[in-house]
């Protein structure tokens, strides 16, 4: 109904300012000014990208009828207005062209929006560019815009202050919190995932449920978000266990009803976590429930719409399904996670996003290994193989050395499945190399559990190694290598991971026992 409201102001508004003389510039303005604001609100309340290109269009025709130097002001909250719908647009598309247009516009809007002369104005767009400098850095490998957006919170937060603002303050404490998401997402500490949680839960103080629902969820949402990567990062379960809280929270107030395109991103951001709880667990209840909301995400967040967040709730369907998959005996799931992450690829080209697309890639190829392995051939394997090389492209060390340890280990895993149907030894070796590589970046201190599963795997790579050499050097040191993950894993917060190498563990120390006089 607020949509349709919209859409018959802004009709209204433009039929109005066609009726106006051509030497009444004010009350033309006024008409304009109007209803560009009706269609930018239009636009960011639904999926309507064309309300938003109409928005830019007359925020940029209302920029031509005012004088910068006579009225800076009304200029200035016009540019700034052209900054948000830029924004709000180029959220939804692949290209950066939108975004980057955004952060000028602010700029400019900045030039007369003085902290001298408008102190809360300034501190406002400040804050918007805050958003838009966070939304570019999401998007390139670098953190250089991602550490400007914190920067530029901290900015508005001067003038924004709790006492008096508080509710643009508990806003910018938001804002804040995802530049810091961002950020820890691509380092190695938690200082600033730390950081990302304490401000979200400052902004729920003052954005509480009674007096600001949608904002309350939206921060629940956002503290879900930084909750799931802190215990992504850690042996245990109850980060995990409170980011489904969050989230679940979050989605008592975002309604599909009242927000659809909001829920459907709890709903994806739900079924992430389920995810990452469901593979440390032995049963599989958890994983059907994220397939499920990714499957729910997708009925709102469609390829025409938002194709952004289509493919990436693809990308995490595919995730559940592989995890799914690799604990079934058939592979109709794992060829559903293949098709799954083909599929997000198709909008997440190399060209237009070249992480996300690389990311893919990488899913991809743990898809690809797991069908491989429970096939004769070796076609599969070899097609995960080149995913991961093809991930490795867009994820140099240099830039993202969490993620490319990721794909080192997934690498080392494909090579380690082909050579173990190879008579030679070179891919065995190739695999000891990925695995070595990978511990230098994802080590004991910053990331334990994905450490304790890399040791795993090295020494599986180990194991197979020395089982086609003489002696028990290697398998001695794959004895090693399966003692110090279990220093990490856990029989109850991570039974499935324990087990599993508890298991090679007896192997290879069977195989020592066989050899021996």
């Amino acid at each position: 109904m607020l949509r349709l409201r919209y859409r018959e102001a802004a009709t209204h508004f433009a039929a109005a300012r066609r009726l106006v003389p051509d030497g009444a510039i004010a009350q033309r303005r006024d008409y304009l000014e109007r209803e560009a604001d009706a269609l930018y609100s239009l636009g960011k309340q639904s999926s309507d990208n064309g309300a938003l290109a109409g928005a830019i269009e007359g925020y940029r025709s209302l920029l031509n009828l005012y004088s910068r130097s006579a009225e800076p002001h009304a200029w200035a909250e016009t540019m700034h207005n052209l900054g948000n719908t830029l924004q709000a647009l180029g959220e939804r598309e692949h290209g950066t062209e939108r975004l980057d247009e955004a952060v000028a516009a602010y700029r400019l809007a900045l030039e007369e929006r003085t902290r001298a002369r408008v102190p809360l104005h300034w501190a406002m767009t400040q804050n918007n560019l805050g958003i838009v400098l966070m939304s570019l850095g999401e998007r390139q490998s670098g953190t250089a815009q991602l550490e400007e957006a914190v920067v530029v919170y901290r900015l508005a937060l001067e003038e924004w202050t709790r006492a008096r603002e508080p509710l643009d303050w508990a806003m910018t404490q938001n804002n804040l919190g995802n530049a810091l998401w961002s950020l820890g997402q691509r380092q190695s500490g938690t200082a600033q995932l730390e950081e990302a949680v304490v401000a979200y839960r400052l902004a729920l103080e003052e954005w509480t449920r009674a007096r600001e629902p949608l904002d309350w969820a939206l921060t629940q949402n956002n503290l879900g978000a930084a909750l799931w990567v802190l215990g992504e990062r850690e042996t245990g379960t109850a980060r995990l266990e409170e980011a489904v809280v969050a989230f679940r929270l979050a989605l008592e107030e975002r309604t599909r009803a009242r927000v659809p395109r909001y829920w459907a991103m709890t709903q994806n951001n739900l079924g992430t976590v389920l995810t990452s709880l469901g593979e440390r667990e032995s049963g599989t209840a958890r994983l059907e429930e994220a397939v499920l909301a990714f499957r729910l995400a997708l009925e709102e967040w469609t390829q025409a719409d938002v194709p952004r967040d289509w493919a990436k709730t693809q990308n995490n369907l595919g995730a559940a399904l592989r995890a799914l998959g690799a604990r079934e005996s058939g592979t109709a799931r794992l060829e559903e996670a293949v098709l799954a992450f083909r599929l997000a690829l198709e909008e997440w080209t190399q060209a237009r996003a070249p992480l996300d697309w690389a990311k893919t890639q990488n899913n991809l190829g743990i898809a690809l290994r797991a069908l491989g392995e429970r096939e004769s051939g070796t076609a599969r394997l070899e097609e995960a193989v080149a995913a991961y090389r093809a991930a490795l492209e867009e994820q140099p060390r240099a830039r993202v050395p969490l993620y490319w340890a990721q794909i080192q280990n997934n690498l080392g895993n494909a090579l380690l499945a082909l050579g173990a149907r190879e008579s030679g030894t070179a891919r065995l070796k190739e695999a000891v190399v990925a695995f070595r590589l990978a511990l230098e970046e994802w080590t004991r201190a910053s990331t334990p559990l994905d450490w304790a599963l890399t040791q795993n795997n090295l020494g599986s790579a180990l194991t197979s190694l020395g089982e086609r050499e003489s002696g028990t050097v290697l398998l001695e040191e794959a004895v090693v290598v399966f003692q110090l993950a279990l220093e990490i894993l856990s029989p109850t917060d991570s039974a499935h991971y324990w087990d599993m190498v508890n298991r090679n563990l007896a192997q290879v120390k069977a195989g020592i026992k066989r050899r021996q006089p």
